[in-house]
């Protein structure tokens, strides 16, 4: 069983990182600056002030001073929680160093900008006692400064072999009276130099998907109940390849990922959601293609796919180079083998609002039904399926509709989006239901 979780939010969507001193500029905190005033689907769920590797060494002092500058000025009303990323090294005591420095600086309560931060991160971490030095760090912050202990969360960035080995460790550390471990939020992955850390080559020079570091990391997460976020995609421009990765995490459990612009902040608030609509897909040559909805029935308009009536209840049906003559039964069946549905928020509130009245009236598991019309080549087949649903079947269901919850109840800038996206009464009933 997962460890309860301890902070505010059950789900982070987006982790945008924004330089906190930028040289050359009249105002060089202008990026927070703009970071700080972001709101609605632009806003991420976890803003992150970067002192760290978007800074460069030589303004960091300056950045630490651009934080609290910021943050007092503008911190109540940003709309996501703020955990600012600092310098730390698992192999540099300099580095740990400036980093119990700047904590003391942004921490303290004369500045004003501590009532508005909920945490830390803390970058480049080592094994497991390298964790426990950081988190002994901002104990001290706290009790220098009159903080209640435990009261700043900590998320770490596991970019390195050590920092991966240590996710095994969580759960047997966390909660031990030697730390406070309790406070970690994020467990953030960082690509970059973990491919270097690994000293891992690549034909191109790109960086490997490291399917395994994301699985180890979610895994890691959900055992000791954490949130667990991917690292930065660095293609901006790729809004395709930016929701096949996230799509590819979301299966792993990993619902969250690191934002560069606060155009991938939108893009990635959205991306867990679920649709507002459902959609039909088509398995052709292995590449899922949406299907069209058009009148009542869900249109296929391609090349890759052939269907033709070759006489009473008679078919041939073409897909690639694979060519099959069927009857209507056949044909029903092969084409319920190539579609898959994607459910809408609205569909997946019925289904969970069925199950429920079933299981009030003393049944354990009911039928759903989904039917379709589909029209391919101008020909109609009528598909249907029934899916069992049992207890397990309505559990899996409902962490899209948690999800929309824990955004709605912690993101109230985003709900007049939400409302109009959705419409109010699916809104209304998707928060009550489970």
């Amino acid at each position: 069983m997962s460890l309860e979780r301890r902070h505010d939010r059950e789900f982070v969507r987006t982790f945008f990182t924004s330089p906190t001193a930028v040289e050359g500029e009249d105002d060089s905190a202008k990026m927070i600056r703009r970071a700080a005033q972001l709101r609605g689907m632009q806003a991420p769920d976890v803003w992150v002030p970067d002192n760290e590797d978007a800074t460069a060494p030589s303004m960091r002092d300056e950045g630490a001073e651009n934080i609290i500058s910021v943050i007092s000025e503008h911190g109540a009303e940003f709309p996501g929680e703020i955990h600012p990323r600092i310098v730390w090294h698992r192999d540099s005591p300099a580095t740990r160093y400036q980093c119990f420095e700047h904590l003391l600086e942004i921490a303290d309560p004369e500045r004003d900008a501590i009532e508005h931060i909920d945490g830390f991160v803390i970058p480049e971490v080592g094994d497991i006692d390298d964790w426990k030095k950081a988190d002994e760090f901002i104990t001290i912050v706290e009790t220098e400064h009159g903080l209640a202990e435990g009261s700043l969360a900590m998320s770490v960035i596991v970019e390195s072999a050590e920092a991966e080995l240590a996710l095994a460790d969580l759960r047997e550390e966390m909660g031990k009276p030697s730390n406070n471990l309790e406070r970690l939020f994020l467990l953030v992955d960082g690509e970059v130099d973990y491919t270097k850390d690994m000293r891992a080559i690549t034909p191109t020079g790109g960086l490997p998907p490291w399917e395994e570091l994301r699985h180890n990391t979610s895994r890691g997460a959900s055992a000791a109940g954490l949130i667990a976020i991917d690292g930065p995609y660095d293609d901006i421009r790729d809004i395709e390849g930016y929701h096949e990765r996230m799509t590819d995490n979301q299966a792993k459990g990993m619902l969250g990922i690191w934002s560069l612009t606060p155009g991938q902040v939108k893009e990635a608030n959205e991306s867990p959601l679920p649709p507002k609509t459902g959609s039909w897909l088509l398995d052709v040559n292995g590449r899922e293609v949406e299907l069209d909805a058009e009148d009542g029935r869900y249109v296929y308009d391609g090349d890759d796919v052939t269907l033709e009536t070759t006489g009473d209840d008679r078919y041939r049906l073409l897909v690639g180079g694979d060519e099959r003559e069927l009857d209507a039964d056949d044909l029903t069946e092969e084409l319920l083998d190539l579609t898959s549905y994607i459910p809408s928020l609205n569909d997946i509130v019925d289904s969970m609002e069925e199950f429920e009245a079933a299981k009030e009236a003393g049944k354990g598991a009911i039928a759903m039904e989904r039917s379709a019309t589909l029209l391919v080549d101008g020909v109609e087949v009528e598909i249907s399926n029934d899916r069992m649903w049992d207890e397990a079947t309505y559990q899996a269901a409902q962490t899209p509709i948690t999800l929309f919850q824990d955004v709605y109840e912690n993101r109230p800038d985003q709900h007049e989006e939400l409302e109009e996206l959705y419409g109010e009464d699916v809104v209304d009933r998707a928060m009550v239901v489970g």
